[in-house]
């Protein structure tokens, strides 16, 4: 069977891309799991940042009236 690639609703046969165009493509493909990657580690790092953000609130003195704390 014939492995093709779609770009533009446009099928390709991958056999008759040109060495260029197949060095593209692989650098296409390269480049989108790497934002893949860095978008899971993005959501990673918000949620770790949102749980430090907690802790803080938490670890902060209490006063019942709002503004600055002075010690």
């Amino acid at each position: 069977m014939t492995q093709t690639v779609t770009i533009d609703d446009i099928e390709y046969d991958l056999d008759k891309l040109s060495d260029e165009a197949k060095n593209q493509l692989i650098s296409l493909q390269f480049v989108d799991q790497e934002l893949q990657k860095l978008n899971a580690q993005a959501a990673v790092l918000q949620t770790a940042r949102m749980a430090y953000a907690e802790a803080l609130k938490e670890a902060l003195p209490k006063d019942k009236k709002k503004g600055l704390i002075f010690n």
